[in-house]
């Protein structure tokens, strides 16, 4: 009997490691603007077009002391450069933004003249289970990240936990 629970033990321990491990490895961080960063030469509307936004994602601005983050709280205000009427203003370099909800969201640096000489980026997020491209309906809610995981990273956590498994099935039997 002991030997039956230890073996029930061990299967719920690696079924609980793999569902961490599968959450963890769907999510990506996007740093916006790639390499090139949170900068006036990037060419922001290229960038979001080649990603794909999930909720769970997160957006990460790295920007020298120059540079701010300022989110805007509608389309209007991101057309207009209205940054003064900025729902958030970030300033420490390294900016993380969580996505917690599909939608549009707005950023635009804070810098005067930064965001009308491009510097701005529109994020649309969609839920996690789509895997389609980056439009949905909008919303103000949504929150963009910037560096993505490959599908490398999830067969790495696929991986893992197989090794993990193989490793106790192993030592079970030695034990026993």
């Amino acid at each position: 009997m002991e030997k039956s629970a230890f073996n029930m033990l061990v299967l719920v321990g690696c079924v609980g490691m793999f569902l961490l491990l599968s959450t963890q490895c769907s999510a990506e961080q996007h740093e916006v603007g790639g390499k090139q960063g949170w900068d006036e030469s990037t060419d922001f509307d290229t960038w979001a077009s080649g990603q794909t936004f999930k909720v769970g994602d997160t957006l990460v601005f790295k920007y020298s002391p120059m540079h701010s983050v300022a989110e805007l709280g509608s389309e209007d205000a991101y057309k207009k450069c209205d940054v003064g009427s900025a729902t958030n203003s970030m300033s420490d370099g390294n900016s993380v933004v969580k996505l917690t909800k599909a939608g549009t969201r707005y950023f635009a640096c804070g810098t005067m003249g930064h965001c009308g000489q491009g510097m701005k980026v529109k994020i649309t997020t969609v839920s996690a289970s789509s895997s389609g491209s980056s439009s949905s309906s909008p919303s103000s809610n949504a929150t963009p990240t910037s560096t993505s995981t490959s599908g490398a990273t999830r067969f790495a956590g696929s991986f893992v936990f197989v090794a993990v498994f193989l490793v106790l099935s192993s030592s079970m039997h030695i034990l026993c």
